[in-house]
């Protein structure tokens, strides 16, 4: 198999990094994700040039820690995604309630046959907007009881979501997402962020942004991350990307795609790796496949 010199610097870079925090990972108990297929993977994958074979698992290249993982499975999944539509309507968020209505609507339009839109308001504690539905009439009419309140408890408003919402559904749904459309900003929450990031991790659960601009000018917060910075490491850490709140139309249709068109899971059984620690995860491809997944495997002993 021949690398290209990129690939091959890209291999290198990993492999360093990976050593260097092998040591300083989180011992956080986390429920185990590996199961008789092993441990499984959301994957986004796309070709992106002329070529129409499948992607195959030999295309692609995982490591856990530096240490190259055996690919068992890689295989496309059809079926529906469930999506969760998480809406910042704190008293201070950059954006009125139109907008946030208008950002939230974008979605029921681009949704695909079977998929579903689930949205929750959250401020101080997070509310149902609207149940499971992909019927664009009913989410409008629900989308009236969106204020702005209080302060933005976006953590808390994670932890109930992957707890309440998206765990009674597996494992028999494993194409589930998380669109939070905010600025990354918490102010309270008694969920810490990095038990909450690895929770989303564990249950493979994808973290898309609709970001607005960062309403404390990025200010500097002791006890967590900027709100810019919890932004880009939910989304980058589960395999999710972001976009601006001014491009909600393209947001909403770049997701559904993605999720309909470019689903993929994989699956292997971890070599060489500490089921007690989070396991740093890095997954390359052949020239012509872009791939995406999350950036970590959380511990696998409660």
């Amino acid at each position: 198999m021949k690398f290209s010199v990129q690939k091959v610097w890209q291999i290198s870079f990993v492999v360093l990094v990976f050593v260097m925090f092998a040591d300083a990972q989180s011992r956080n108990s986390a429920r185990t994700t590996t199961n008789t297929d092993g441990t499984i993977l959301s994957v986004v994958a796309a070709r992106t040039n002329d070529v129409k074979e499948p992607i195959k698992p030999e295309n692609l290249y995982l490591y856990e820690n530096g240490i190259e993982q055996r690919i068992k499975n890689f295989s496309f999944d059809p079926s529906p995604a469930r999506i969760v539509l998480l809406v910042d309507n704190s008293q201070t968020v950059p954006a009125d309630v139109e907008k946030l209505k208008k950002a939230t609507m974008e979605f029921a339009y681009e949704i695909f046959d079977g998929d579903q839109l689930f949205v929750i308001g959250y401020d101080e504690k997070a509310e149902i907007i609207q149940e499971w539905t992909d019927d664009a009439k009913k989410l409008e009419t629900s989308l009236a009881t969106f204020r702005k309140k209080g302060n933005p408890y976006l953590f808390d408003a994670l932890d109930v979501t992957v707890d309440q919402i998206l765990i009674p559904l597996m494992p028999g749904t494993r194409k589930t997402a998380v669109i939070v459309i905010g600025d990354g900003l918490d102010r309270g929450s008694s969920t810490t962020f990095d038990k909450v990031l690895s929770k989303l991790q564990n249950q493979n659960v994808t973290v898309y942004a609709v970001q607005m601009p960062d309403r404390t000018g990025g200010a500097y917060r002791r006890d967590q991350p900027k709100a810019s910075e919890v932004i880009t490491k939910l989304t980058e850490g589960t395999g999710g990307k972001v976009f601006p709140l001014d491009e909600a139309q393209t947001a909403a249709k770049s997701i559904a795609d993605e999720l309909r068109k470019n689903r993929y899971l994989l699956s292997y059984f971890p070599l060489n790796t500490s089921s007690y620690d989070a396991r740093r995860v890095f997954l390359i491809a052949d020239d012509g496949i872009s791939v995406r997944t999350k950036n970590a495997q959380p511990p696998n002993i409660k």
